[in-house]
């Protein structure tokens, strides 16, 4: 009975051990700036949250920088005020007009910065999200590709504009990215629903957790299920033993 124990206890501490190291492994691999929209469809308007995380162990984030396309324009960006962070939209001409509604575009946003005071930089281990409302979103099955440069503290500047290829591994540097989609609602484009800005529409979307927290909120849970278990059992074990004597 005692060696049956023994052999459960070693093999409950050997599946904890295995599942820490998913949980590192999966927080290595999304550990990377994203961008999370609120609506994906044609013709309408979204908020897009950037989650940005501190990778340096030595210096902190102290601007993030991110480049809007100029193919598929937005004809309109607005951004979500944070504390500490101050933001500049700034405008371009495109390299060729836009047919946008009916209506010829020659400028449009072409980056959005924003820049923290000392108090509010991001240290090791830390993380913010950023949030913008944009439209109008182009055609369905478009890619709306946002590189992003993410300044440190030591004048490190890493570029996160890798694009994805399907059939690929993931780039080291992956440019934040989404697919559009077709038109919501029974109306289309033009429902009153595309006419109002996602930021608008879903504030609590800027709130959500990301699908990468999510997961690994999921495996901590896991894995303090496991340790639990393994505490019990070795407690199960001491007593037995203490009882044999």
């Amino acid at each position: 009975m005692k060696t049956s124990i023994a052999r459960t206890l070693k093999t409950t501490t050997a599946l904890a051990a295995a599942a820490g190291l998913t949980i590192l492994g999966a927080g290595a691999a999304s550990a990377h700036v994203s961008v999370d929209p609120a609506s994906t469809s044609e013709g309408g308007f979204s908020q897009l949250t950037f989650r940005v995380p501190n990778e340096s162990e030595t210096a902190k984030t102290s601007k993030i920088t991110v480049t809007l396309p100029t193919e598929t324009p937005f004809t309109s960006v607005s951004v979500k005020p944070m504390d500490g962070w101050k933001a500049e939209i700034k405008e371009a001409t495109l390299p060729k007009p836009v047919e946008v509604e009916g209506a010829t575009i020659t400028k449009a946003a072409a980056s959005v910065t924003w820049t923290a005071d000392a108090a509010h930089q991001l240290s090791q281990h830390e993380y913010q999200t950023f949030s913008i409302s944009v439209g109008r979103l182009p055609k369905a099955g478009t890619t709306v590709t946002l590189p992003a440069a993410q300044a440190y503290t030591d004048g490190t500047v890493v570029n996160w504009n890798q694009p994805a290829v399907e059939g690929q591994a993931e780039p080291d540097k992956p440019a934040p990215s989404f697919v559009t989609t077709a038109p919501a609602g029974e109306h289309g484009a033009h429902g009153a629903a595309a006419e109002t800005p996602a930021a608008e529409a879903t504030p609590a979307s800027a709130t959500s957790p990301a699908a990468g927290d999510s997961n690994v909120l999921g495996w901590a849970g896991l894995v303090a299920g496991l340790l639990g278990l393994a505490a019990g059992v070795a407690a199960l074990l001491r007593t037995r033993k203490t009882a044999g004597n």
